[in-house]
């Protein structure tokens, strides 16, 4: 079989590109003239075959990526995982093995053991929030910085991780709120803002408040809103930021209220109280945030008339 990157070569001789490839001599011939047009070639693919998934498993001679998701990266040897191994071993040398094991795991380092514990914890909340590889990474760095540091003494795993996964997340335009973090991780929203102000004081992190059209995709999701319902509620924010109605108000808030107005211009309609539950935040916020959005930007008279139509149909 002819290489990729030499199928396009043409016999310097003949100019024939009927090429053939020698794997056994590592040559490149053509199959036209005879003449070798090169010779001691590399063979960069593997020398073995795997029919399937155990073969592949005992034959590869490399292991997973390195991460930094991982406390050694991936690549820290482990002796023993777990009191069922030592079974696995002959009779005569179970007390060897029992104290090798013993004595590897009081040699880690603090730190390794404290990271250990740390990004374990790491993953289940990523895997919770539905967060992509790209924050979970970020925090891992973070955290391992912290660390060095010396930050998280004196303060616990659990908190530390949920405020820079706060932190992350604003960061990366993928906003969660404070009650979506205190769920996942048990530890109250107080503790989270007061860890991270500290981590971010201490780290230089300088987080600009999170802008209400970046929570409208995951809104939207979980009020099952289509597409041009979540466009119809960006092009609202953005002109409500043009007039300077969000100013100074909460962004979750805002949000809300953008996407009920949209849902009910779309024809789509949800109640305030339909939006307060799926997202977390009161009637009275979304009440209040949708009547300064509408009358600023002139459409109190056309929503109305919807909600109007939609009512009469109803009944």
């Amino acid at each position: 079989m002819v290489p990729k990157d030499e199928k396009e070569k043409k016999c310097p001789e003949c100019k024939s590109s009927d090429l053939r490839y020698d794997p056994s001599r590592g040559e490149m011939v053509c199959s036209k003239c005879g003449l070798v047009i090169d010779s001691s070639m590399i063979d960069t693919t593997q020398e073995w075959r795997a029919f399937d998934d155990n073969q592949r498993s005992r034959r590869v001679r490399t292991g997973a990526p390195l991460t930094v998701t991982k406390h050694d990266q991936g690549i820290t040897t482990e002796i023993g995982k777990g009191r069922g191994e030592l079974f696995k071993v002959a009779a005569k040398k179970r007390a060897q093995y029992y104290r090798l094991s013993k004595w590897h795991k009081r040699l880690i380092k603090s730190k390794d053991r404290n990271l250990s514990f740390a990004f374990s914890e790491l993953q289940r909340l990523i895997s919770y929030l539905s967060l992509s590889q790209a924050i979970h990474e970020k925090v891992a760095k973070l955290y391992e910085k912290a660390v060095e540091k010396g930050l998280v003494r004196g303060r616990s795993t659990e908190s530390i991780i949920a405020a820079l996964l706060y932190t992350t997340c604003r960061e990366e335009g993928a906003p969660r709120t404070l009650d979506e973090i205190s769920k996942a991780s048990g530890i109250s929203k107080r503790d989270i803002g007061k860890t991270y102000r500290y981590i971010a004081r201490k780290l230089d992190i300088r987080i600009l408040p999170a802008k209400p059209q970046d929570y409208i995709p995951r809104f939207g999701s979980l009020l099952g809103l289509d597409e041009k319902i979540q466009v119809k509620a960006v092009k609202i924010l953005d002109e409500a930021t043009r007039y300077d109605v969000t100013s100074g108000k909460g962004p979750i808030g805002v949000a809300a209220a953008a996407l009920y107005i949209a849902a009910v211009l779309e024809g789509k309609k949800k109640t305030q109280r339909e939006v307060a539950d799926a997202i977390g935040v009161t009637e009275v916020t979304i009440r209040n945030r949708y009547k300064e959005v509408v009358e600023r930007l002139g459409i109190k008279d056309e929503v109305e008339e919807k909600v109007r139509e939609e009512e009469e149909l109803m009944e």
